[in-house]
């Protein structure tokens, strides 16, 4: 990986040694530990910010010298303070920052019995149950192309299981780490998943293999890379995003998938001085990837919410650190990386190609839509009906489990870029961003006020492109053909 540090638990004192210019700070109160991003100034290096952390009593844990962002630790409560000054841009502290993994809570497990590979999709033994993959011509797509293997999709999540009997072949190994606490760790343990099947769901449905077991995921043909971000309490900090982002730019990824959203505060204002360095960061990371050949395709949210328009929101923080609280959310808040520039964001739909209940929405912030399941809209609300969710690969136990959320709907079209990058080689982040807009399959609002589960109103704003539905619903065969 280019330009990356990652820099060993070397005493402050022994890091100040040495560094000119560094001022010894005074004796600090000392506290429990805690991480900071610290960042340098766009473009110049962080030599000088490393000096202030050492000298304000802190512990640079890795160097992300490609986008001037240090992650550092102390154990000195007035460390923020006292780390600012020249070769320094900004500083945050990320404690508290962490987001859990949100998808509605409807989950069954579902056996598959194994039977002689056919290399035909259609006759896997759960393709059935696969509503999501027709409805966007996995079929047809895969009589073009079922993907190169040399396309690596990152995803960025709770790891993969990769002994998973539809996944064992399907894991790029090689290009998977964990970024938990923003530092690589490359043993295959560190980025298998430990108490979350999120991210083996979520690579199933990118690239379940053909092989006579179990589903069929979008694109079979290509690899998926385990980046693993979200801890085992199940909190994604930004600075283990961070990492996720520049290790799959510069491990050549060109689609990661982003089910998630950093920040306990599910929207990020950049008014908010705590917030504003976060923000800055994941912005960098976002375009360094970017300019690496990265494209980044990011879940719109499982909030019913109008990202476009002024709201109230009643759900944040959500990580247990501080009582929730209503804050009302105007244009300086963002959903990232689902709102950052040059993400594709994706709303979901359920088997009828409606809006799922659940899925946030809004007018030039959804730019496709994408199969995440809606177990509620046959009955109007009143019960669920499992098998309107999304099948796909589970953890433990190497089974099928049905998810719904817009985490599932983004890896749907992950795996259509995927193929198209596969069909179309060389394609770039902007030509493949566009690529899956002008093939999607244009949907129409709905009249007045959409409300298929009572609590859950919405209402669509747009024409053929639109808030609920962006261009529309991604189709795999027209990337390809």
């Amino acid at each position: 990986m280019k330009n990356h540090k990652v820099i060993g638990a070397v005493s402050a004192a022994a890091l100040a040694v040495g560094l000119m210019g560094a001022a010894v700070a005074p004796a600090a109160a000392s506290g429990p530990e805690s991480t900071y991003l610290v960042l340098a100034p766009q473009g110049k290096s962080t030599k000088a910010a490393e000096a202030r952390v050492a000298a304000a009593g802190g512990t640079v844990v890795a160097a992300y010298d490609q986008i001037g962002v240090l992650v550092a630790k102390s154990t000195n409560t007035a460390f923020a303070g006292a780390v600012a000054g020249a070769g320094v841009e900004s500083v945050a502290s990320t404690d508290g920052l962490g987001t859990t993994l949100i998808d509605d809570d409807i989950s069954e497990t579902v056996d598959a019995t194994a039977v002689e590979a056919t290399g035909d999709p259609t006759l896997e033994p759960l393709w059935g149950q696969q509503w999501d993959m027709e409805q966007i011509d996995v079929p047809a797509a895969h009589a073009v192309t079922t993907g190169d293997p040399s396309v690596v999709v990152g995803v960025l999540d709770s790891g993969i299981d990769s002994s998973h009997p539809d996944l064992a072949t399907q894991v790029a190994e090689d290009q998977s780490a964990s970024c938990i606490g923003g530092v690589v760790d490359t043993d295959e343990a560190a980025w298998n998943p430990t108490t979350s099947d999120h991210g083996t769901h979520v690579a199933g449905t990118i690239a379940a293999a053909i092989n006579g077991v179990g589903i069929a995921g979008v694109a079979p043909g290509v690899k998926v890379a385990s980046v693993k971000v979200v801890n085992d309490d199940g909190f994604i900090y930004p600075e283990a995003a961070i990492c996720g982002y520049l290790w799959a730019a510069d491990h050549g990824m060109p689609v990661t998938n982003n089910s998630y959203f950093i920040d306990p505060w599910e929207f990020n204002c950049v008014n908010d001085p705590r917030q504003r360095p976060v923000w800055q960061a994941v912005q960098r990371a976002l375009r360094y990837s970017n300019a690496q050949g990265t494209l980044t395709v990011a879940s719109a949210g499982n909030s019913n919410v109008d990202l476009q328009h002024k709201f109230v929101d009643s759900g944040s923080p959500n990580d247990g650190s501080s009582p929730v609280e209503d804050r009302t959310i105007t244009g300086a808040c963002r959903d990232i990386p689902a709102e950052a520039p040059g993400v594709v964001t994706v709303s979901a739909v359920g088997p009828t190609e409606q809006k799922s209940y659940y899925s946030s929405y809004g007018l030039g912030v959804v730019d496709v839509t994408a199969p995440g399941g809606d177990t509620r809209f046959r009955t109007g609300g009143a019960s669920s009906t499992l098998t309107d969710a999304v099948l796909s690969t589970t953890y433990p136990g190497h089974g099928w489990r049905y998810k719904q959320g817009t985490s599932m709907a983004g890896p749907h079209a992950a795996g259509v870029a995927a193929l198209a990058v596969s069909a179309h080689p060389g394609l770039k982040p902007g030509a493949l961003a566009s690529l899956l807009e002008r093939a999607a399959t244009p949907l129409e609002c709905p009249e007045g006020v959409y409300e298929p589960r009572p609590g859950y109103p919405a209402t669509c704003t747009g024409g053929e492109r639109n808030g609920f539905y962006g261009a529309g619903n991604i189709n795999a065969f027209n990337v390809v053909k």
